[in-house]
């Protein structure tokens, strides 16, 4: 047995010495031929915004941004399921739309007629859409909708139909030859 000891440290000992002298080998590039052109340097354009995220749970990374929707309150997803009663007018789905948004109904006198209007039982479900779809839903395509985002108020008017003069009516009453 002691004959087989030196040599086997022997053997590692020569094992070691071959790998540190490999590591220390160096490759000389050949030469494939001219050298490419060197291009214009160009200002390195700007880093993306690093989004904050955090883990939640093994898998999920969140994103630390606020939804759109949080954003632009009138991209908001609504359902709302507007309470029977037998004088439900648009008036009240509006408001009761408008509950939990943020904004609150203007009281024009020229949005009076709407807001008297009896709610139709197709409107009493609505959703889910965008608190904007719903709005103009309710008030019906002769009503236009304006926001007023500094004062979060909804304020709705008449579509002002252009001008057409009565002959033009007239012609448009009456069957081509």
């Amino acid at each position: 047995m002691s004959a087989i000891r030196p040599t086997r440290s022997l053997v590692n000992g020569l094992l070691i010495a071959a790998v540190l002298t490999s590591a220390c080998a160096t490759t000389v590039a050949r030469d494939t031929g001219p050298a490419p052109r060197e291009l214009p340097s160009r200002a390195m354009p700007a880093p993306p915004d690093i989004v904050p995220v955090t883990r939640q749970g093994r898998y999920t990374l969140l994103e630390l941004t606020p939804e759109p929707a949080q954003r632009h309150l009138m991209r908001q997803i609504v359902e709302v399921s507007i309470p029977p009663t037998l004088d439900t007018n648009v008036g009240d789905a509006l408001r009761h739309v408008l509950l939990h948004s943020g904004y609150r109904l203007c009281d024009t006198p020229e949005a009076a007629t709407l807001y008297a209007f009896p709610l139709p039982a197709s409107h009493w479900r609505l959703g889910p859409m965008t608190l904007r779809n719903a709005l103009l839903m309710l008030a019906g395509p002769a009503w236009e909708l304006s926001v007023d985002e500094a004062s979060r108020q909804v304020c709705f008017k008449p579509v002002s139909v252009p001008d057409v003069p009565d002959a033009d009516i007239a012609k448009a009453g009456r069957p081509q030859p």
